[in-house]
């Protein structure tokens, strides 16, 4: 994991605004209406260049491509791999449940609203292998020359893939986690192979506790991110430790999230990932007062903390004091070299979706880099 002796990097989580142009193209294509695979690749391309240039016009010390080739986060697997083509997954957002209004909002969200997660009915394998070598080989380009600390790609993790897509093949659960963590083998070696940071999306250990889980005791369902953490390590058994970072979620949408399982009932779960880097949201009204957890939990010494400082679900752009607040209240905790700021969540979690402005994405970024720097000054002084 990449870390600074002098002052306090920032990055993100991985999903920054498509331009409007590529997502009429991808929505055409999720639709089955034909379309220019060549002019696709080439404006994925060129977004991409698009993208980090944001990022790094912003200040962002750590950057990706804004996962701009992908229809989202977690769903885009089954593009890259076969044994999906069953019924999708359905449950319940334990939280906006009681809130049927919000429900509403939340579900008609032009992203969410066109997504598409059918199940597995076959046998998983790799069925694309060029994706994720186009996604390296896109933003090594586009960083060429730039003025930055590192570089990214984020991946769906075991664990997420089996709460959106429903198994009708395998026997049992087990079974079922275990073929995905071995045919996402290929695209976790292909992105750290090629020199790049890889961050693997694990709402699951979190947001599925009033999701796919909601029914489990709190116990029961530490039992069951554990199996999801252990498939996750059979995956990454061929990736070095300090090429990996994963992302807690508990879901990237404006609802209650009174149900949300607290960041004490789950970090040392996270802490058993061979990873080196562990993000979680830290800005929002539910999440931003568990900073206190660090008081008494050890950081492992070779993991470092991304919290989040800036909100992914509010059109307020944090005042670049607040986000030093933020900043060195944790790193205050368990050290000022371990801890990178990054955000809350993605910014385009779903084509189309955008509860952020795109512009204003932007410029909340620009005051995440300001605000590091004032952190820096005080952590370091």
């Amino acid at each position: 994991m990449i870390r600074s002796t002098d002052r306090i990097l920032t990055t993100h989580v991985g999903s920054l605004p498509r331009p409007e142009d590529l997502i009429q193209i991808m929505y055409a294509k999720k639709e089955g209406i034909p379309v220019d695979r060549e002019a696709l690749a080439a404006r994925v391309q060129s977004a991409v260049a698009e993208t980090v240039k944001h990022q790094v016009d912003a200040g962002i010390d750590i950057v990706n491509d804004g996962e701009v080739s992908k229809p989202s986060y977690a769903t885009y697997i089954k593009d890259r791999l076969a044994g999906f083509g069953g019924e999708s997954n359905s449950f319940v957002y334990q939280d906006v449940a009681e809130f049927p209004k919000m429900a509403e909002r939340v579900f008609n969200d032009p992203g969410r609203s066109r997504r598409k997660t059918p199940g597995c009915n076959a046998e998983i394998s790799v069925s694309d292998r060029e994706a994720a070598v186009t996604d390296t080989k896109n933003l090594i380009a586009a960083t060429e020359g730039a003025d930055i600390s590192g570089k990214f790609l984020t991946g769906a993790s075991p664990g997420v893939i089996s709460l959106f897509f429903a198994n009708t093949h395998y026997p049992d659960f087990e079974s079922y986690i275990f073929a995905i963590a071995e045919a996402m083998r290929y695209e976790y070696e292909t992105v750290t192979n090629a020199g790049i940071m890889l961050q693997l999306d694990c709402p699951d250990l979190s947001m599925g506790r009033h999701i796919q889980y909601a029914d489990l005791s709190l116990a029961d369902f530490r039992k069951r991110a554990e199996l999801h953490v252990e498939a996750l390590n059979h995956a990454l058994e061929n990736v070095p430790r300090d090429m990996v970072r994963i992302h807690l979620c508990w879901g990237n949408y404006e609802g209650p999230h009174h149900c949300d399982v607290p960041l004490r009932d789950v970090i040392d779960i996270a802490f058993t990932a061979n990873v080196s880097g562990i993000s979680f949201e830290a800005a929002n009204p539910r999440h931003a007062h568990e900073y206190t957890v660090f008081d008494d939990v050890k950081v492992p010494d070779d993991v470092v903390l991304i919290p989040g400082v800036i909100e992914s679900k509010s059109n307020f752009i944090e005042h670049p004091e607040l986000i030093a607040q933020r900043i060195t209240r944790i790193a205050s905790r368990v050290g000022r070299e371990q801890v990178i700021a990054g955000s809350d969540c993605g910014y385009g979690t779903w084509v189309g979706q955008a509860a952020v402005e795109p512009e204003i994405v932007w410029k909340k970024l620009e005051a995440m880099a300001e605000g590091a720097k004032l952190a820096s000054a005080e952590l370091w002084k």
